[in-house]
């Protein structure tokens, strides 16, 4: 019983290994932007660390099973989902741990403990480009 008990949570931890990424776009968007590639999609810790001008488009939210996941398939996540939104730029927020308790019940009684984070998808501006002032429509 206590073979399959542990068959079952290794089961469970492979299926939720996965980090998905969901995103909420913010009304200042101004334009829908091309898919970037990813690799193009920078991290910044800070908005202070952004060269230049920017324009947020989206807030990103980050979830994965604790303990199939780790920081850097995260950011990754981050990185894709900004990149499919036209965004060259990705400002972190917070990745949250799941707590101890959270973190036994998910072993033992299968519950999921999800490490969470968060982040703003943002388009960078190149040097000389200025943002252009949304228009209405008549």
């Amino acid at each position: 019983m206590r073979v399959l008990r542990v068959a079952v949570c290794v089961g469970l931890a492979f299926v939720a290994g996965c980090v998905t990424t969901n995103a909420t776009m913010l009304g200042t968007a101004r334009v829908n932007r091309a898919t970037t590639n990813v690799a193009m999609v920078k991290l910044y810790r800070t908005a202070n660390q952004v060269p230049g001008k920017y324009e947020e488009i989206a807030l990103l939210h980050s979830k994965g099973n604790f303990a199939s996941t780790n920081e850097p398939q995260m950011y990754e996540s981050m990185r894709k989902k900004a990149a499919e939104m036209g965004a060259n730029g990705v400002i972190l927020d917070a990745i949250s741990e799941p707590g101890a308790g959270a973190k036994v019940a998910s072993i033992f009684l299968g519950v999921p403990a999800d490490r969470t984070g968060k982040a703003i998808a943002i388009y960078v501006y190149p040097p000389g480009e200025e943002p252009t002032v949304a228009t209405a429509n008549p």
